[in-house]
């Protein structure tokens, strides 16, 4: 299971995020930095409007959603990537995850503390940033010594990496990330073997005041943390309140509902945030619906139809013959399935089919 990893500045709401994440008080949250140390991981389900449409197609009471994992990584600080503030430790954490979320506090309250005295997000995202970029710097001299060699031996894959450094250092050394270097497809390849962290995909979560969950256009943090995102990282940014989402956990559905209902809004935030995680981390939903259960299937996206048929089971991609396909939209119009395949909306796919976002798939194979 692919993972996101929640970072940030010591104090900015990651573990309250986290515990918000997964419906759990399982990481420590305190007013204080370092409360978190050793990475909590949690399991958090996709939501998925189209799970109960699909339910009621297939007449089933049991729906299984797609899920990712967060992990809730301890606050960095100037310096991290010398070993300040635990710092290796920390981003030896950031290394294991395949995409970030970035918390930027864009809230101001006096009785929760700040480790730089001030709340100023960009100058927080700029530290986290410096800090990842510095710690590939360090990485790709440690890793150039040992390529130059096997590159002059002939070894093609050191020359590639080399190659990369080559242009990757000075980009670096500007203090941009290894994500906005542009690059062909040959090099986007190789910068995955080169193991980098500025060069993980990031969505930054704006955690605001619960009197600007409902309209953030008026916050002016909000404002400068999107702009910074499209600018210099070509990242997305997404309005959270993990303080609304601690008073959340607690609360059944009906008192959950009515609560957000009295600060106008229908959700804290989150639910978004989880699905544009997902998306971040370059995944998508088929799903298969019958009388047992409805459930949604996580692929990568531009996996092809024997591929897809493996994340059931491996032997469905083994002895792949072909998919039974419909387009969720198609189903849903005709509104059952012996409908869909009267109007001709189902059709067989090989082996060459790319899997879209919302197929309902039937899978034939060879035992």
């Amino acid at each position: 299971m692919l993972q996101a990893g929640i970072v940030g500045l010591p104090n900015v709401g990651k573990s309250t995020l986290f515990n918000a994440l997964t419906r759990t008080r399982k990481a420590e949250s305190a007013n204080y930095p370092f409360c978190t140390i050793d990475p909590n991981v949690g399991v958090v389900q996709v939501p998925d409007p189209r799970l109960e449409p699909l339910r009621e197609i297939a007449k089933t009471d049991k729906v299984i959603p797609a899920a990712i994992e967060f992990v809730d990584i301890a606050g960095l600080v100037a310096g991290a990537s010398k070993g300040e503030g635990l710092g290796n430790k920390f981003l030896a954490n950031i290394r294991e995850v395949d995409a970030i979320v970035h918390v930027v506090r864009c809230f101001d309250d006096d009785d929760i503390i700040h480790n730089m005295g001030s709340i100023d997000p960009i100058r927080d995202i700029e530290i986290i940033n410096t800090e990842l970029i510095l710690s590939d710097i360090t990485s790709l001299e440690t890793q150039k010594e040992k390529l130059v060699k096997k590159a002059r031996g002939g070894d093609k894959e050191a020359a590639e990496n080399l190659a990369l450094i080559e242009r990757l250092q000075p980009h670096l050394d500007a203090n941009k990330p290894a994500i906005t270097l542009s690059m062909n497809e040959d090099e986007h390849a190789v910068l995955k073997r080169l193991c980098l962290l500025s060069a993980k995909r990031v969505l930054y979560a704006c955690n605001v005041a619960e009197s600007d969950l409902a309209d953030p256009s008026g916050n002016a943090y909000v404002a400068q943390v999107d702009q910074f995102a499209r600018e210099h990282h070509g990242a997305g940014t997404c309005i959270i309140s993990a303080a609304v989402e601690a008073e959340l956990i607690d609360f059944d559905e009906a008192e959950a509902a009515e609560y957000l209902d009295s600060l106008g809004v229908k959700d804290s935030g989150v639910s978004l945030l989880i699905s544009a995680t997902y998306d971040l981390l370059g995944l998508a939903s088929y799903f298969t619906a019958g009388v047992q259960e409805v459930r949604a299937w996580t692929f990568k996206k531009g996996m092809k139809a024997p591929q897809c048929a493996g994340v059931i089971h491996t032997d469905f991609e083994h002895g792949f013959i072909k998919a039974e396909v419909v387009a969720y939209s198609d189903l849903i119009a005709a509104g059952s399935v012996a409908k869909a395949r009267d109007a001709g909306k189902y059709r067989l796919e090989g082996k060459e089919y790319e899997f879209r976002d919302g197929d309902v798939a039937l899978f034939r194979f060879n035992n």
